[in-house]
């Protein structure tokens, strides 16, 4: 939390990349003496609606996050016993996860598909419903609603860094592990760049907490409709 201040604080007592040095006195910066303010999500559920901001390291950043599918269309469908797995359901999931995450960094984040009753689930099988609204909107079966939605944003956000995320959940054979991937703008060099950089994170992460899985997460360019018609600069995450 206070890793910027101290190196600050501490300029030219510090060695290669910011290390210590043995036999050195620094300066500690002070605690922040007031509480952290507590904001309040209600979309992630009560149990998570109430959240911290415990960083900077993302103030300035805008992101508009979309989940794939929802209302009429439930998008992929599998199944596992007597229950139906909708992905509309499980992408909505990962996105508020994702938006938590984000916020509690500092980040302003535009949640562009809303369910008023659906939070963050812990279930093992999550409950399929045609709730889910663009913002307060009906969805449509196009994909021109929620476009946009983030353009009309966009034009009124000040950050200088927006991003759009769209998240799906690919439908594969049923014994087959599919890593994360990546889709890209064509031509686009900061949207491929973002998908670049989310595939070399994942990687890292995975290498860290699951060694010797592998990871064969793949970045490609593709001419989908939300990434030709997105102002920001946006990636597809299947």
């Amino acid at each position: 939390t206070y890793q910027k201040e101290f190196i600050e604080l501490n300029k030219g007592k510090l060695g290669k990349n910011n290390t210590l040095r043995m036999g050195v006195k620094y300066t500690l910066p002070p605690l922040a003496s007031a509480p952290q303010k507590k904001n309040y999500q209600p979309l992630f559920g009560k149990s998570l609606a109430s959240y911290k901001v415990t960083s900077s390291d993302l103030k300035g950043a805008c992101f508009y996050l979309v989940s794939g599918h929802g209302g009429p269309d439930p998008g992929a469908i599998g199944k596992m016993g007597s229950h139906e797995l909708h992905e509309d359901e499980y992408a909505y999931d990962i996105m508020l996860r994702l938006a938590r995450n984000l916020l509690t960094r500092g980040a302003k984040v535009h949640i562009i598909i809303q369910d008023a009753k659906d939070g963050i689930r812990d279930q093992q099988f999550l409950n399929n419903s045609k709730r889910e609204t663009c913002m307060g909107s009906p969805i449509p079966l196009s994909q021109d609603q929620r476009c946009a939605k983030i353009n009309s944003l966009s034009r009124k956000d000040k950050e200088t860094y927006k991003r759009a995320i769209f998240i799906h959940v690919d439908s594969r054979s049923r014994h087959q592990r599919t890593d994360v991937f990546f889709y890209h703008k064509p031509k686009d060099q900061a949207s491929k760049r973002l998908a670049k950089t989310m595939k070399s994170t994942f990687s890292r992460k995975y290498n860290r907490h699951q060694p010797g899985r592998g990871f064969s997460g793949t970045v490609d360019d593709r001419n989908l409709y939300v990434l030709r018609h997105t102002t920001p600069t946006s990636v597809f995450v299947e």
